[in-house]
């Protein structure tokens, strides 16, 4: 689940752009803003386990956060149970350092920097995170095989959201 922090960074970066609707998942939470005129922000947090035994299901209330800013987004965070653990729990996992868009290769003709099976060490760049047109480019950080890669080329990815799995040496 995100902390309050990172969500209130989320709101700052969605109220200065231009973009008028935001959806975020991230280890089993959703988060969706979207920008109305007004002068306040509502967070509405809902969170949701279930119990294997009996049929049992826990839930909180949603609780509401009133902050005040120059325009409204409204944010729902709902946590979704922890069945969707990987399989393979000795892969390291390259994230994306930021929300923009996911290029695999330098330029659209060229090749991908990485393809399933390419070797990389820490300093390989795995890809590009285009963020406000600035290209940033991205290391591997860990030496090994890239196992999957989880995202296709040209797309929007978040912050924090898992780009490559990689099989460690």
């Amino acid at each position: 689940m995100l902390k309050v922090q990172e969500i209130r960074e989320l709101i700052k970066l969605i109220d200065h752009s231009k973009i008028e609707e935001f959806s975020f998942e991230h280890d089993g939470s959703k988060i969706k803003m979207k920008k109305n005129t007004g002068g306040s922000v509502s967070v509405v947090k809902t969170i949701e386990q279930s119990v294997e035994k009996p049929v049992a299901e826990v839930v909180q209330k949603p609780v509401v956060q009133e902050v005040p800013v120059e325009k409204t987004v409204a944010v729902q965070t709902q946590a979704q149970p922890e069945a969707e653990v990987e399989a393979a729990t000795d892969l390291h996992k390259i994230t994306s350092p930021m929300v923009g868009t996911f290029y695999e290769s330098p330029t659209p003709d060229a090749d991908a920097y990485v393809k399933i099976g390419s070797k990389v060490s820490k300093d390989s760049i795995v890809c590009i995170v285009e963020a406000m047109k600035l290209f940033n480019e991205i290391e591997a950080e860990v030496e090994g095989e890239i196992v999957e890669v989880l995202v296709k080329n040209g797309q929007l990815v978040e912050f924090g959201q898992p780009l490559f799995l990689v099989k460690p040496e």
